[in-house]
């Protein structure tokens, strides 16, 4: 257990997952983040076979400079409150950012036929090669929040055998079992299922603007739930024969970190609403993984200061700089 003390009135796990996305705090974030959107570069990457994957490049005006890899959750992207935060702390601790996007993230829905799903981890492996290959960093880092961190571990478990030198990865409140998350989201606050219900459904509409031959959207209002919704996609947009295959294809529990290399750190809370932290005992045990457990931070929360860097942002940069130390 690490300690997370935010105010009383901020303790409460809700609270803390609503406010690290919370609009009313965008001019104070992107006032922070004011250099590191200054110095942004879009590009978009060729990932292999044929995928495109679009980012945002801010540098240091170095050569060879250290870089972090920042990647948003489910329905998030490039300019999320928390993507921002965390990018400035690392910017102004003198790091490169490549705040990077998911396929149909960010409003990125044009650049690729096939639909998101998130055992997609290969693309994401050639985004962070095509990256490396076209910045060279001295140091290569990578975090990730919600989805991203279960994205950015399973990057780091394939780095090695894809030529990939990561130094350092971080995930914030990661998915660990798929099945479990979505039976949280289902049965919990309907506040959260019906949030990624409304932007699930946005990014298929706007899919099928681009591609209408390729998606038939009229099906949606029938789909009242997140699990029938998945479960119609899975079934009509992937190759896995039912939602527990899919579900088990990006779940890192069991095994699938056994053989980390990469030195990797997750931060928790006790308190998520949405990732219990009671399947962390289902992680293969692994030296290369550092976990940090905090009694509050609620989902990806961790906010002590309306204004200011959350505790995960301070906690990301202090990681990388000791990692980047060490190199």
């Amino acid at each position: 257990m690490s300690e997370f003390e935010p105010p009383r009135l901020l303790r409460n796990a809700h609270v803390q997952s609503i406010l690290a996305s919370l609009r009313f705090r965008r001019p104070w974030v992107r006032r922070r983040a004011a250099a590191l959107l200054a110095a942004s570069e879009e590009i978009v990457l060729d990932c292999g076979e044929g995928v495109r994957l679009q980012g945002f490049h801010s540098g240091q005006g170095r050569a060879g400079e250290p870089l972090v890899v920042l990647l948003h959750g489910w329905e998030g992207g490039a300019d999320s409150l928390y993507v921002l935060s965390a990018g400035a702390e690392l910017h102004a601790a003198g790091f490169a950012v490549f705040r990077l996007n998911l396929r149909d993230h960010g409003a990125t829905q044009q650049l690729n036929r096939e639909l998101f799903h998130s055992c997609r981890v290969d693309e994401v492996v050639g985004a962070v090669r095509a990256i490396q290959d076209r910045f060279r960093p001295s140091f290569l880092g990578m975090a990730g929040h919600s989805l991203g961190g279960n994205f950015t571990l399973r990057v780091a478990a394939r780095a090695p055998a894809a030529g990939i030198r990561l130094a350092q990865t971080v995930a914030v409140c990661p998915v660990l079992d798929p099945a479990v998350t979505m039976a949280r989201l289902e049965t919990g606050w309907f506040a959260y299922r019906e949030y990624f219900r409304r932007k699930w459904g946005a990014s298929l509409r706007k899919k099928a603007a681009h591609y209408p031959e390729a998606f038939d959207v009229s099906v949606l209002p029938e789909l009242k739930t997140l699990t029938t919704m998945t479960a119609h996609f899975v079934e009509e947009h992937t190759p896995y024969p039912s939602l527990a295959d899919y579900f088990a294809g990006y779940a890192i529990t069991g095994e699938r970190l056994a053989g980390l290399q990469v030195p990797s750190a997750i931060l928790i809370s006790e308190d998520d609403p949405i990732i219990p932290a009671r399947d962390l005992a289902r992680l293969a045990q692994n030296p290369n993984l550092r976990i940090t457990r905090t009694r509050y931070g609620g989902h990806c929360g961790f906010v002590d200061s309306l204004r200011g860097p959350s505790w995960t942002d301070k906690r990301i940069r202090e990681l990388f700089v000791a990692a980047l130390a060490r190199t």
